[in-house]
């Protein structure tokens, strides 16, 4: 064999063993990644649940961290959230969280429930002015008159943040109501901040027309109230 076929099958040889070694590590490197792993303690900023394919349905994180949503395909601007646990459906977009601090002037932790393809319509929260020792939990109900109306919504947002005229904003937000871009509240469940503990019902622009409760000094309420909050029947 002359010198150059001899350096031939050396380098084919080198090369042979470089491409062994590196489908090894690469089977060792899948198959680690395939196995489970069990954990006694982990510190971490952030975890992302993933379906098989990618997909995004949950994330733990840090304040820091935190995903700033997605509702309907598109990623909210960056902005600062609470720690916890933010859920994302099959269709991509941010469904509910679970979210929570505390400090020496307010504390409070809420579990949110998303309408799909739009912001929270249910809460179950407790939020506290602990400076002031004053605190609200419960069970809160909002509706959305507009179906589909999150996009039309957030760009009248960001119109309003534009006008300097008190007047012309207030104008702008009663319009927004009007045109039913705005959550009504519609129902309470639970212990408000004037220590009022009851059932609380809204018609669907936001009325208060029935409220079942105990008063801060312990009497017993039930009051029926028309469209202009005057009280019809109570007891």
């Amino acid at each position: 064999m002359t010198n150059k076929t001899l350096n031939e099958v050396k380098f084919l040889k080198i090369y042979s063993g470089f491409l062994s070694a590196v489908l090894l590590a690469v089977v060792l490197f899948l198959f680690n990644q395939s196995r489970e792993t069990t954990f006694k303690e982990i510190t971490v900023e952030r975890i992302n649940i993933i379906e098989s394919n990618g997909d995004l349905k949950l994330v733990l994180s840090n304040s820091e961290r935190q995903h700033s949503g997605i509702i309907n395909g598109k990623d909210l601007p960056k902005r600062q959230r609470k720690a916890g646990l933010i859920f994302f459906n099959s269709a991509g977009d941010e469904c509910g969280g679970l979210i929570y601090d505390g400090n020496d002037k307010q504390a409070g932790l809420v579990l949110s429930v998303d309408k799909y393809r739009d912001d929270q319509i249910m809460q179950l929260r407790y939020v506290e002015n602990t400076a002031n020792d004053a605190r609200t939990y419960g069970l809160q109900f909002w509706e959305y008159p507009k179906e589909d109306g999150f996009d039309e919504r957030s760009s009248a947002f960001d119109k309003l943040q534009l006008i300097e005229d008190a007047e012309e904003k207030k104008e702008a937000l009663i319009k927004m109501k009007d045109d039913g871009l705005l959550p009504e509240d519609r129902m309470f469940v639970g212990k408000k901040m004037n220590n009022e503990v009851g059932l609380f019902i809204n018609d669907n622009t936001g009325k208060p027309r029935i409220k079942i409760y105990i008063d801060k000094e312990n009497n017993p309420k039930i009051e029926l109230l028309n469209e202009e909050g005057t009280v019809l029947d109570k007891q």
